[in-house]
C-alpha cells in the first residue's frame, strides 16, 4: 500500500510565499497520521507539506489523505478532484471537513471528522480489506493518552526551524466567538499523562521544544505539574497560552524555572469592548503592560497576536495598536483580521445580519476581510492591517521593542527578521493570487463547491 499524506497551503504561507524557515516549525498532523499507519500493512508513506515544498501532481500513491483547514479548502478540493480523476482514493479530514462534512464529501471518497487517532487506522484496514466507508467519525471514548510518536523522520528537516514539536494538551474551553477549534472539536480538554510527555521530550535528545497546543494552560493544575516535571530536563521551550498566564505569580515562576523562553498570547485587541464582543473576557487590556513586564522580568519573550475588524473598532485602531505594541515592548507582534469561520458563533451572527460578503474559503486566511465591518470598510481593514505589519517591522520599531530584552537575541532577532520579510511581501498576496489554483489541472466536477449553504 502506498500512502501520500498532504497538507496544502494558501499562497501566502506556501513554501514559495512569504513565510521563511524562521517562521516554520514542524507540524504534527501529518507525522502523527504516518505513525498511526498499522505496521502489518507494510505501507510506503510519503509526507508532502506545502509550507515546506511542492506537492507533485504525479503522486505514486494508492490512497491520498489530505488535511484541510478553511483557508486551504478550495486548494484541497482541487487536489482531491485531480487525484480522484487519476484513479486514486482520496481521504479528507481536518477542521474544515469536520465542520462541513457534506461539502467535503463532494470531493472525496472518504471524509474523517473529529480527531483521527482511532478512525484513521480503521479506515486503512477497511481500505485494505475492500470495505471502505464514506464517513469515519470520532468516538465518545476518545483520549490522547498513549499517543504515538510522530514520524519526524519523514519531514524535510532543513525546511523547519525545529522538528521538536510535542503535544501535551489538546483543546480549549474558552467561549471565543471566532474560534473554529471548539466549533469543530468541542470544548473538552484532553491531557496526556505528564510522564508520557516527559519521556517523549527526553527521547528527542534536543535542546529546544515547542508545544503547538492551542492553550497550554487550559488546565492550570496540569500545567504546573508538567512544567515542574520539566525543570530537571533543562530545556528551552515555547508554547501557546492565554493572557491568564499572568494571573498567578506561581505559574510564571514555574514557567521560568522549567525553561520557558517564549509564549504566544492572543491579545486580540487593544479595546476592552472588542474583547466583550468576541467573548474573550480573559483578556484585560489595562493589564497588558504589567503582564509583559512580568514575563520579561523572568526572561520570557512574547508573540502577541491581534485581530482587526471588531464592531468596536474604527480606523484609529491600527495606529493605537502599533503604538501600544511598541510601548509594551511585545517581542514578536502578529496581526490578522477577524474571520468568521463556518459554524462559529461569529459566522452565525454576521450571516444573520447579511454582513458576510465573501464566500470563497481561500480568503478565510485571517489576512483578508470577508465581512462588512461596522465602523470601517473591508478595504480599510485590509489596508490598516498591511500598514500595521509594515510599521511594526521597520528597523527602528524592532530596535525599540527588543533593545531592553536582549538576553535571548538568538530567538528574538531571527524571528523578527523573518516577520520583517513577511511584512515586506504582505501586499503582494491579493485576492486574485490567494484564490488562484491554476497550477492544479482543473477537473470537471458537477459537485465542485468552494462554499456551501451547510454552515
Amino acid at each position: 500500500m502506498r500512502i501520500a499524506l498532504l497538507a496544502p497551503a494558501g499562497a501566502m504561507h506556501r513554501y514559495n510565499g512569504s513565510f521563511g524557515k524562521s517562521l516554520h516549525y514542524a507540524p504534527l498532523t501529518l507525522t502523527t497520521l504516518a505513525a498511526l499507519v498499522p505496521e502489518e500493512l507494510k505501507a510506503d508513506i510519503r509526507i508532502y507539506d506545502e509550507t515546506a515544498g511542492s506537492i507533485p501532481l504525479d503522486l505514486d500513491a494508492d490512497i491520498v489523505c489530505i488535511t484541510c483547514i478553511t483557508g486551504t479548502a478550495p486548494r484541497c478540493y482541487a487536489f482531491a478532484d485531480y487525484y480522484r480523476s487519476k484513479g486514486k482514493t482520496v481521504v479528507l479530514g481536518g477542521v474544515h471537513p469536520t465542520m462541513l462534512p457534506e461539502e467535503a464529501s463532494q470531493h472525496a471518497d472518504v471524509v474523517i471528522t473529529g480527531f483521527a487517532e482511532f478512525t484513521f487506522p480503521q479506515m486503512l484496514y477497511d481500505y485494505h480489506n475492500h470495505c471502505l466507508k464514506q464517513r469515519y467519525t470520532q468516538g465518545a471514548d476518545y483520549t490522547i493518552a498513549g499517543r504515538v510518536r510522530p514520524r519526524r523522520d519523514l519531514l524535510q528537516k532543513k525546511s523547519y526551524i525545529t522538528l521538536n514539536t510535542v503535544e501535551a494538551v489538546r483543546g480549549c474551553s474558552l467561549p471565543c466567538t471566532f474560534c473554529a477549534y471548539p466549533s469543530a472539536f468541542g470544548r473538552t480538554i484532553y491531557k496526556r499523562p505528564v510522564a508520557e510527555v516527559i519521556t517523549e521530550i527526553k527521547e528527542l535528545n534536543a535542546r529546544e521544544v515547542l508545544f503547538p497546543d492551542v492553550n497550554l494552560i487550559a488546565d492550570q493544575a496540569y500545567a504546573i505539574e508538567l512544567f515542574t516535571a520539566m525543570i530537571p530536563l533543562k530545556k528551552n521551550w515555547m508554547g501557546l497560552v492565554t493572557s491568564a498566564v499572568g494571573l498567578e505569580d506561581q505559574l510564571i515562576k514555574v514557567l521560568a524555572k522549567s525553561g520557558c523562553r517564549g509564549l504566544l498570547i492572543g491579545f486580540e485587541s487593544i479595546s476592552q469592548g472588542s474583547q466583550k464582543l468576541i467573548n474573550k473576557g480573559v483578556n484585560k487590556v489595562p493589564e497588558y503592560q504589567l503582564l509583559m513586564k512580568k514575563l520579561h522580568d523572568v526572561g520570557i519573550l512574547v508573540q502577541g497576536c491581534f485581530a482587526f475588524g471588531s464592531d468596536d473598532e474604527d480606523q484609529s485602531v491600527f495606529d493605537k495598536t502599533v503604538e501600544m505594541v511598541i510601548k509594551t515592548k511585545i517581542d514578536l507582534p502578529r496581526y490578522s483580521i477577524l474571520t468568521p469561520f463556518p459554524k462559529t458563533e461569529l459566522y452565525r451572527q454576521l450571516a444573520s445580519e447579511n454582513r458576510i460578503v465573501e464566500r470563497d474559503w481561500a480568503l478565510y486566511d485571517v489576512e483578508h476581510c470577508v465581512f462588512t465591518p461596522k465602523q470601517m470598510t473591508a478595504d480599510q481593514v485590509e489596508e490598516g492591517c498591511a500598514w500595521a505589519w509594515e510599521e511594526t517591522y521597520k528597523a527602528m520599531s524592532i530596535v525599540k521593542r527588543l533593545s531592553p530584552f536582549n538576553r535571548l537575541p538568538w530567538l528574538a532577532l531571527p524571528v523578527n527578521l523573518g516577520y520583517r520579510g513577511y511584512a515586506a511581501k504582505f501586499r503582494r498576496f491579493t485576492k486574485d493570487i490567494m484564490t488562484d489554483n491554476s497550477d492544479i489541472p482543473e477537473v470537471k466536477n458537477e459537485n465542485n463547491l468552494h462554499s456551501s449553504s451547510d454552515r
